[in-house]
């Protein structure tokens, strides 16, 4: 937003009778000046104490010789930037009749070099879109003449009127927000300079001009005419659209002075009052405890609210005579415009969104809400999907499956018919990867007869899942008794140190053994807090629930990795930025209910200084003091509130960034432990000796025949009887671990944990070999 007072320039008509006594004064620092002189009147012999020199204080004063051109660069070519940067614009002309505002505005039509403001602004617009190629900008022209406070449409493509009153007349329309809209009021596109002309020239036939006795084509009506541009960067959604006014104002006229009569009087009147209304506003105005702004009036200090006190950079141009006939009139339009000047408007970037794009963007919204209560309510759209919404989703589906990410989502919408397409497809491509034998031997189990034959392959498929179960806690057994064998190692070497600085066996070795015994007791318990979130973690990255052995196994893994240190830092820090978050965030919303009760507070006081004013005749000042202490807490409150709220994005900004970089440490934490799990499952696979596998397949091999597996079922029953004999530990150890590769660790506790667990194995494995092959023998028999 840009504050700034109505820019005023004064501009001196050139002529050939006798001019009063003035000067120009250009070299000041704070602008120009321009003076008059009025010399005494002594004929009626007495003391004339009359004011004999009027100064008037301009921005710069374009004397008699200045040239069409200066006055262009020097106060529309601004304008125009700024018109071009997205803010609003006036230009308008004041003055008595013939002092030269429609030659200023206009132009004169003798020599090209007399062209007024308002050709020359197009041709510089033109010209700046032609160089611009930042920018994509189309412009339209409205021109609006008021005659006797009514509106006509000078660029009416559907009239040719021979009068005035033959074109449209237009009329004012105020919404709610007390913007003004003109009815009937057309805009022409205009796509190069040509074209803009052409409907200046067009307006300028249609207005009313008649002879007077101080012009001899006298503008009998005030003309506004409006550039209006809309520029918008290309690829971009939003628009800057302004509009700029070059405003011809019909000339002040003394009816006294001039002597007209009839319909020249009756225009006189009705340009004298509006110009009247005119000098109302521009006084409430200037006047800063002023209330009430007359814009209503008239009908030209509606259509220029903007440009007066509204979002708006005004220019204003005195035009003043220099003859002596005409002092006391220039130094009335001198005096209006010092009383302009006071006037502050403030200019904003017209900026907004595209609404082809708004439109587009609230019909997907409408669309999406559209299927979404379809979803709900039941009813299902019943229509086909096109190729192209077809060929969309197999692009969507291929960059699915394309996506390394493990959590991508394919967001298909409420619509049905896309989701049952898009499992069709997933469907065929899972076919087209299957290989062509697998797809033959289930059609043919599928195809074979007899329930006991479905039987039959049920328990052979049971048995193998039970067996990869087994090879898989073997991994983990094996895998977990490397681990304590490297931890055990650990502590020996420890506790080795210990000894060699103490003195007494019994004394180091109980220590030894205390200390041996609280690590272990930590190493059983470990980080609950660590544990939990690791396990959370793999659950939700791998699917399944882990064994215990793989949790233990990960537990004492994340434990011991390098980057543990910098998750619990990073965990500690984004805790501390939570805390400042919340802290920060309940100051917010108490700065927040602070403004709300000054400003309950504020109003209140105004009722009660309004209520006062109406009772007493005086204001109160000490209520004015109170009010301007509430206005400046609230003030300061907001101070509070854009700082403390500035401190909390940047606390959002900053745990967005530790929980990105605490979720990639827990992920290549899980990568670096499932590598490594991989790595000593396939080492510990190698080393197994092959009388297992031998063993097994044999195993597999004799469920081929009947005949095989009534002695299969007898072996098993004579060689694994139900409830083995309790023997010693060292014995049974050496026995079971003859047909195993797992070693031991040397300890008591650890190795009957083992070996019963071998024991267990191994009677799992008695009664499913037994009730396998009794069941095989039925089906022979039958």
């Amino acid at each position: 937003m840009v504050k700034q007072t109505i820019q005023i320039f004064a501009r001196v008509k050139p002529t050939k009778k006798p001019a009063a006594v003035y000067s120009v004064d250009n070299e000041e620092r704070s602008g120009s000046s321009l003076e008059f002189v009025v010399p005494r009147d002594l004929a009626d012999g007495f003391i004339n104490n009359k004011r004999e020199s009027y100064r008037f204080r301009f921005l710069k004063v374009f004397d008699q010789a200045s040239k069409q051109e200066e006055i262009f660069e020097t106060i529309a070519k601004p304008v125009a930037d700024n018109v071009l940067a997205g803010y609003n614009g006036t230009i308008f002309a004041y003055g008595q009749t013939g002092s030269g505002k429609t030659f200023t505005i206009t132009g004169g039509a003798e020599r090209y070099s007399d062209r007024g403001i308002i050709p020359r602004t197009l041709s510089y617009l033109y010209q700046h879109f032609s160089q611009d190629s930042s920018m994509a900008y189309t412009t339209h022209i409205s021109y609006l003449e008021i005659y006797n406070e009514v509106g006509y449409d000078l660029l009416d493509p559907q009239h040719e009127a021979s009068n005035l009153e033959d074109l449209p007349k237009v009329t004012i329309r105020e919404d709610p927000d007390q913007n003004i809209h003109l009815k009937n009021l057309s805009l022409q596109a205009s796509a190069n300079e040509e074209e803009a002309l052409n409907l200046l020239f067009l307006g300028d036939t249609n207005r009313m001009i008649a002879e007077t006795p101080m012009n001899q084509a006298s503008t009998r009506s005030h003309c506004i005419f409006t550039i209006h541009l809309c520029g918008r960067e290309p690829g971009s959604a939003t628009l800057r659209r302004s509009k700029l006014h070059l405003v011809d104002l019909a000339g002040s006229e003394r009816v006294g002075k001039t002597g007209v009569g009839g319909q020249i009087l009756t225009e006189a009147k009705y340009i004298n009052l509006s110009l009247h209304y005119l000098e109302q506003v521009i006084m409430a105005l200037s006047e800063k405890n002023r209330s009430h702004i007359p814009y209503r009036n008239s009908m030209m200090t509606s259509v220029l609210r903007d440009s007066l006190g509204g979002n708006c950079m005004t220019t204003m141009i005195a035009t003043v005579s220099a003859e002596k006939t005409s002092v006391d009139e220039s130094i009335s339009t001198c005096r209006f415009a010092q009383r302009v000047a006071l006037i502050k408007n403030e200019a904003l970037l017209n900026e907004e969104l595209d609404p082809a794009l708004l439109i587009v963007r609230l019909k997907k919204e409408i669309q999406c809400l559209k299927e979404e209560l379809a979803m709900v309510t039941g009813t299902q759209r019943t229509d086909e999907l096109s190729q192209e919404e077809m060929q969309r989703l197999e692009e969507q589906i291929q960059l699915f499956l394309d996506d390394p990410d493990p959590e991508v989502t394919l967001d298909l919408g409420p619509d049905m018919r896309k989701i049952h397409h898009c499992f069709s497809l997933l469907k065929e491509r899972v076919k087209q990867k299957q290989p062509p034998q697998s797809r033959t031997a289930e059609a043919t189990d599928l195809s074979s007869s007899g329930p006991a034959h479905k039987h039959a392959s049920q328990s052979h498929g049971e048995l193998l899942k039970v067996k990869d179960m087994l090879t898989q806690r073997d991994n983990e057994i094996s895998i977990l008794v490397n681990m304590l064998k490297k931890e055990k190692r650990k502590v020996q070497e420890v506790n080795a140190q210990l000894a060699n600085f103490t003195s007494g066996g019994l004394t180091s070795h109980s220590s030894l053994q205390s200390s041996t015994s609280i690590h272990d007791e930590k190493r059983s318990k470990g980080d609950g807090s660590h544990y939990t979130h690791a396990q959370h973690l793999m659950n939700r990255q791998s699917g399944p629930e882990l064994s215990t052995g793989r949790q233990e196994a990960f537990e004492i893994f994340s434990r011991d990795h390098e980057d543990r240190l910098t998750i619990e830092d990073n965990k500690t820090i984004l805790k501390q930025r939570y805390a400042e978050a919340k802290a920060l965030g309940e100051q917010v919303n108490q700065t927040r209910n602070r403004v709300s009760d000054l400003k309950k507070q504020l109003e209140t006081r105004r009722m009660q200084i309004a209520a006062q004013g109406v009772m007493e005749s005086q204001p109160n000042s000490e209520s004015d003091a109170v009010e301007e202490t509430l206005r400046n807490q609230i003030e300061e409150e907001k101070k509070n509130y854009k700082s403390t709220f500035g401190r909390l994005k940047g606390l959002k900004t900053e745990i967005e960034h530790l929980q990105h970089l605490l979720q990639r440490s827990k992920i290549k934490l899980e990568r670096d432990f499932q590598d490594w799990w991989t790595q000593e499952t396939t080492r510990l696979q190698d080393v197994r000796p092959q009388s297992a596998e031998s063993s097994e397949t044999q195993e597999r091999s004799s469920s081929k025949t009947c005949l095989h597996d009534h002695i299969a079922t007898q072996d098993i029953e004579h060689r694994h009887p139900r409830t083995p004999p309790t023997r010693d530990l060292r014995a049974l150890s050496s026995t079971t671990m003859a047909s195993t590769s797992i070693p031991l660790t040397g300890d008591h506790q650890t190795d009957s944990d083992i070996l019963a667990f071998l024991r267990a194995r191994q009677n799992l494995l008695t009664r499913t070999g037994i009730s396998l092959a009794h069941t095989r023998h039925k089906k022979c028999e039958v």
